[in-house]
């Protein structure tokens, strides 16, 4: 379906702020594995919300409007939260990997039934796996480099990036190593962290895949 950007934009920003608090909402009751924890600040709301905002227009323009567009719209969300979680705990929680999981499958099915991107759908099948097996191997030999939630994530990135294409795939991975280096580097740099400090991973690579497809983009 073809619709004015502005008329995307707007619509996906009218999206982040009704779904941006919830958003910031449960990322704080994970950090604290609390059903009932205290909502969050309005400044970390609004983070979260314009973050989100911003990744949800991104998804749009990436696809327009189509079945596929769903998926990039789930990921969008469920990165913020990962994101925030990462950040203050470390983990990257099943609850919300998993689901995101079978939507953005299911979005991607539907979009190859409607626009016929079975090919498209097989390389991201293939490059999930990939990036699975990569990163289970990876997290064998260095687990302290590379939890398994980080692996459980590749697999994710790895769906959707490599729908979009292989090489959309390795410079998703190139940038979040990169990303990870750099942010390694700033925080030994400034003493904020020592050689054997855990960096969450879950960050770098979510912003070399949000990296790698806009590069990309459009997809539709």
């Amino acid at each position: 379906m073809e619709l004015s950007r502005p008329l995307l934009i707007g619509a996906a920003l009218v999206i982040a702020v009704v779904v941006g608090p919830w958003l910031a909402v449960v990322a704080a009751r994970l950090t604290a594995r609390d059903v009932a924890a205290a909502r969050p600040g309005l400044g970390r709301m609004a983070i979260v919300t314009a973050v989100f905002a911003v990744l949800l227009a991104g998804a749009v323009l990436l696809t327009e409007v189509r079945p596929a567009t769903l998926a990039f719209a789930w990921a969008a969300g469920a990165a913020v939260v990962l994101g925030a979680v990462d950040l203050a705990t470390h983990r990257l929680p099943d609850r919300v990997t998993y689901p995101a999981y079978a939507v953005c499958t299911a979005a991607l099915v539907a979009d190859a039934a409607v626009h016929g991107t079975w090919s498209e759908m097989l390389g991201a099948v293939l490059s999930a796996a990939a990036a699975i097996g990569v990163g289970a191997l990876v997290s064998a030999v260095a687990p302290a480099a590379l939890g398994f939630g980080d692996v459980k994530l590749l697999g994710l990135l790895g769906l959707l990036l490599g729908w979009a294409g292989w090489g959309v795939l390795l410079t998703g991975v190139f940038l979040g190593l990169l990303v990870g280096a750099l942010v390694s580097l700033v925080l030994l740099a400034t003493r904020r962290a020592g050689w054997r400090t855990a960096i969450p991973f879950g960050p770098p690579l979510l912003a070399g895949a949000v990296g790698a497809l806009a590069l990309a983009a459009p997809l539709a």
